[in-house]
């Protein structure tokens, strides 16, 4: 049977598709490193894990729940931006869902209708172009240059804005690069969107992760009008270390919010109801187990980005959040004979068994995007690896 033009035209997600291809070499035997997922090594803090355990056994979890989430959870997300942000969102102005993936999945089918145009910058997260593509919208990529630290300016907006303009995606701070906006960056990029009556979709979720002194400013609490024009993502996979669990949520117009609950009531139903207690637990709970991982990222970042920086024909920028690097390595595939920088990254999977992943999923064909979400004893063991593969090519 034929599958239909939409799914024929769909690639697989590039950060899945390359830890898949370490999995299958790990299944035969080799010993392979690799830095592919946005997944810490954490377990979950024992706090979560404990409230999903009770909901388990006193029954909570047993049953269906809203389509929303639980009133419980809801609140909690409202106190927790409350917290964090410093504003305020009203119950019907929340949406919990099967990841901040799903949630965002459930927006672009919510606000786009054929054509509308969702302006993109470039590095983007692997599946932002799909969702987009999936809701038969038009993405318009906008590059980052990395001078600007892979950041787009109004003048750039301005250049990609049409009648057809839809909405903007802001990834801070950013995966893959882990660049950070400023609040006077993102001051005028939001009175622009303002200004166009451009939704913001401010894809927050590694907001927790800043390191190094850097702040992250959450693009909603810059002004009333800003904020009603935001529309925010967020969940508890990265700073919690709850990946598996499968929660996101959104914040913002209630309309839209309400929309969004109708396209998962007719695709997900509720979110699974003993993730829904663990991150109940997670938001509302002591926040300690946090701050203790996101420490240990900063360290990894300060130890991995001197190693990475030290390897000839690599150039980047030292990130302030997420737990990426995103090196530009166009000089390396030059001196190691290549010019194709996915053809690096499979030979570097083959030969060297260190995997990463090619920038072509990202937008660029210059970069490769290396995970620090793990042990540096695998960092180091990663760049070791890389070092030679590099010597070893370019003496050919």
């Amino acid at each position: 049977m034929e599958v239909s033009n939409r799914v024929s035209r769909l690639k697989p997600s590039a950060t899945l598709a390359a830890a898949a291809k370490a999995k299958a070499l790990k299944e035969q035997g080799v010993d392979v490193l690799s830095l592919t997922l946005g997944e810490p090594d954490f377990a979950t803090p024992k706090n979560i894990q404990q409230a999903a355990i009770a909901s388990i056994e006193d029954g909570r979890a047993s049953y269906y729940t809203p389509v929303a989430g639980i009133p419980a959870l809801i609140d909690s997300i409202v106190k927790r931006t409350e917290i964090d942000y410093g504003i305020t969102y009203k119950s019907n102005e929340v949406m919990v869902g099967t990841g901040a993936k799903f949630i965002l999945y459930a927006l672009f089918q919510t606000i786009l209708n054929p054509g509308d145009e969702v302006i993109i910058p470039i590095p983007y997260w692997v599946s932002y172009d799909a969702q987009v593509e999936l809701a038969e919208g038009k993405s318009v990529f906008v590059e980052g240059h990395q001078d600007n630290g892979f950041k787009v300016t109004v003048e750039d907006l301005e250049k990609a804005t049409t009648d057809k303009t839809k909405a903007f995606i802001l990834n801070s701070p950013c995966n893959p690069t882990g660049a950070i906006y400023t609040a006077d960056e993102l001051e005028k990029i939001g009175n622009w969107a303002v200004k166009h009556n451009i939704l913001i979709v401010a894809d927050d979720i590694y907001g927790k992760l800043v390191y190094n002194g850097n702040v992250f400013t959450p693009i909603a609490t810059l002004s009333e009008e800003i904020k009603n024009q935001t529309l925010v993502i967020n969940g508890v996979s990265k700073s919690y270390a709850m990946t598996g669990w499968r929660i996101g949520y959104a914040l913002g117009d209630k309309q839209i919010i309400s929309q969004m609950t109708k396209i998962a009531s007719q695709a997900t139903s509720n979110p699974t109801a003993v993730s829904q207690y663990a991150a109940l637990e997670a938001l509302s709970g002591d926040q300690a187990e946090v701050e203790k991982m996101r420490q240990v990222f900063e360290e990894r970042l300060n130890h991995f980005y001197q190693r990475i920086s030290d390897l000839p024909g690599f150039k980047l920028d030292k990130p302030q959040g997420a737990f990426y690097l995103y090196p530009d390595i166009s000089e390396c595939l030059v001196n190691c004979g290549y010019d194709n920088v996915t053809n690096w990254v499979n030979d570097l999977l083959e030969e060297a068994h260190v995997a990463v992943v090619t920038g072509e999923g990202f937008g660029t064909d210059r970069h490769i995007r290396l995970s620090y979400a793990t042990d540096l004893e695998t960092l180091d063991k990663s760049v070791d690896q890389i070092a030679m593969f590099i010597e070893k090519k370019a003496k050919k």
